[in-house]
Order: C-alpha cells, then sequence, then structure tokens
C-alpha cells in the first residue's frame, strides 16, 4: 500500500509540471491577475466574482491567447495574438 501512495504521489507531482510548464506560454505566467467583482450588466445577465490578466499592452499574455492556460480553470487558449 506504500508503494501505490508513493507512486501515485508521483504522477500528481509529473502532472502538476507539465500543467505548469504548458501554462507558460509567451509569458503567460508574468500577466497580472485582477480579481473582478461579481456584478449585473445592463442587460440584467448576472457575472459571478472572477479573476483576469490585467490590463497592458500586450495580446500574448492573456490567458485565452493560444500557447497560454488559465491557472484557475485550466482552459487553453485559443485566440491568435495577431489576430488572424
Amino acid at each position: 500500500m506504500h508503494k501505490l501512495s508513493f507512486l501515485l504521489a508521483g504522477c500528481l507531482l509529473t502532472l502538476s509540471f507539465a500543467a505548469v510548464a504548458k501554462g507558460g506560454g509567451h509569458g503567460g505566467s508574468h500577466a497580472s491577475v485582477v480579481h473582478v467583482n461579481g456584478h449585473t450588466t445592463k442587460t440584467g445577465t448576472y457575472v459571478p466574482p472572477h479573476y483576469r490578466t490585467g490590463a497592458d499592452d500586450s495580446k500574448f499574455n492573456n490567458w485565452s491567447t493560444k500557447g497560454n492556460v488559465n491557472p484557475y480553470t485550466g482552459k487553453a487558449g485559443t485566440k491568435n495574438p495577431y489576430g488572424h
């Protein structure tokens, strides 16, 4: 049982390192993080609290950009930073 626990812990550690490495992308790990409070839009839609990357002039460090991964949802970015 001890060997199984050790093996499982090793696998989880390896997977977590792989997820961090994949999330690096074009400097995505260096973007500032901003917490957005829950709010209701003018059309009445409730938006729950969430995090986003801080505003700057770079399109390469947004979580939605290809090569980056949202660290809170695990979702990979899909947007082309060049707009093509």
